[in-house]
């Protein structure tokens, strides 16, 4: 017990360092490098005049902030569909749920194209409602459909589907360049009025996560075990969907469809902390999951030198290999 309190508390003991590491390196390093000194200077003593302060401020420091919320998102939303469905391979882009949200946003761009950034927002929200409904009900409809391989497979067509619908409703109404930021996500297009709009959500949907966290951790041994002790199974599920449903909203409505975070990282988080309590895991998944987006960030402006790679080719890189591996290893059987 000791141990497996050891890793976790060292992981957020180190959390305040690693997140100031990982914004100094977006901050620097880009098209245009920014040497430390010019980063302290602009933060103590702002000058509007100075090119290199402006840059800082208005477009890395809300760039590195928006990936390390983005991340941490994410990384929690998949850890607790993970716990939740017994699924190793559950996350919000391969169940088709990012689909779902960039699929809604498009919609209310071509039927309400002056929609405020609050109703893109909530728009969000209801295309990942839509999608899990959508992905879970037909997989229990399905003979085996809630097995691992089976689920992320359905969720792979519904989000293919979601998506090439979009797509065609967005070249027909002719918004493509319009709602491209969704499907290639780019941070450095972010708005930054958008990341403060969504803040309250990301505090309640993450607070609900940390509070769900002890019941995702007994339902994470099965139905039959967590309602023998005393688990109200279908209420923690419900209120767990809805924090699924608020951090992948979130994390779309701010950076669009960034895959294989939610998948990669609450993996990572179990092989560091050795723990399957959800406890420590969704708090340590959100600090990894927040650093880990922030280099793919820093990564993503070198793979293709000096134009930018959209960082979801980026965490696709590093993600489709660890799904094939996935699958390879633990073929189509739930976690036990």
């Amino acid at each position: 017990m000791k141990r497996s309190v050891t890793a976790p508390m060292a992981i957020l003991t180190a959390a305040p360092f690693a997140v100031l590491l990982a914004m100094i390196l977006s901050i620097s390093y880009g098209t245009k490098g920014i040497p430390y000194s010019t980063i302290v200077d602009a933060f103590l003593h702002f000058d509007a005049g100075n090119v290199d302060h402006q840059i800082i401020v208005h477009a890395r420091l809300p760039r590195a902030a928006g990936a390390l919320l983005v991340g941490a998102l994410l990384a929690v939303s998949g850890a607790l569909m993970q716990g939740m469905t017994r699924n190793y391979l559950a996350s919000p882009s391969i169940m088709g749920i990012s689909d779902g949200s960039a699929f809604a946003v498009t919609l209310c761009m071509v039927l309400f194209p002056y929609a405020s950034m609050m109703t893109m927002i909530f728009s969000s929200f209801v295309g990942s409602t839509f999608s899990i409904i959508l992905v879970f009900g037909l997989a229990a409809l399905l003979p085996g459909g809630l097995s691992p391989v089976r689920l992320a497979i359905l969720g792979t067509l519904i989000g293919t589907f979601l998506s090439s619908v979009s797509s065609a409703i967005a070249m027909y109404f002719q918004v493509s360049q319009n709602i491209s930021f969704w499907y290639n996500s780019r941070l450095h297009q972010l708005n930054p009025q958008l990341i403060w709009l969504t803040i309250p959500f990301a505090v309640i949907g993450l607070l609900l996560a940390l509070g769900m966290s002890k019941s995702v951790t007994i339902l994470s041994l099965g139905d039959e075990i967590a309602a023998s002790l005393g688990q109200r199974t279908v209420y923690v599920k419900l209120l767990t969907t809805l924090s699924v449903v608020l951090l992948t909203g979130i994390s779309v409505a701010i950076a669009g469809k960034i895959g294989f975070v939610g998948l990669l990282v609450p993996h990572m988080t179990r092989l560091l902390t050795r723990s399957m309590d959800y406890r420590w895991l969704v708090p340590c998944s959100a600090v990894i999951g927040g650093v880990f987006l922030a280099l793919c960030d820093v990564l993503s402006r070198f793979l293709n030198y000096p134009f930018e790679m959209p960082i979801s080719v980026v965490t696709a890189i590093l993600g489709v290999p660890f799904f094939l591996y996935l699958i390879r290893s633990r073929g189509g059987e739930s976690n036990k």
